[in-house]
């Protein structure tokens, strides 16, 4: 199944992010987090770097890799319309005062993680009724960060 059907009207631009966030998120990502009205801050050389709605942040189109990274918008929402596990990193209650300030949350607070999650991926870092708490970097892959009991699991970003 095709994504997107062909629209002559769609913008270009939203057509590229809506399909970067399903490659990086999963299927039917794109649509979840970036509605119609989204606009888009270009850098010098005319390419994508950050996506707005409004005066709120959605997003950031990373130059390395052409990957996301999540402001507060952008990760409510993609929380809201994945289903857990997905994407989610379960920290115990023990770090959820720290992790809610902005620290890191380090691999033996880590209670459950999606199997799917690779160290680099952009993931949610939740408790455990699911509340989201903050977005950050994987350190570490699924089994990893279950398994480990030092060192870095979640490299959090930004605080939800």
């Amino acid at each position: 199944m095709i994504p997107y059907a062909p629209d002559s009207i769609m913008d270009p631009q939203l057509k590229k992010v809506r399909i970067i966030a399903d490659y990086q998120f999963g299927s039917g990502a794109g649509r979840a987090l970036f509605p119609d009205d989204v606009t888009f801050r270009l850098s010098a050389t005319d390419r994508i770097r950050q996506v707005m709605q409004g005066t709120e942040h959605v997003a950031t189109l990373r130059a390395s890799d052409n990957q996301f990274t999540l402001g507060r918008l952008g990760a409510s929402r993609l929380h809201a319309s994945l289903p857990s596990p997905a994407m989610r990193v379960v920290v115990s209650e023990d770090a959820v005062p720290f992790v809610s300030e902005g620290k890191t949350a380090f691999a033996r607070h880590i209670t459950d993680a999606d199997p799917a999650i690779r160290s680099g991926d952009e993931v949610l870092v939740v408790d455990k009724d699911d509340t989201l708490l903050a977005t950050g970097q994987a350190k570490l892959c699924a089994s990893e960060l279950l398994a480990f009991e030092r060192g870095a699991g979640v490299d959090v970003r930004r605080i939800a």
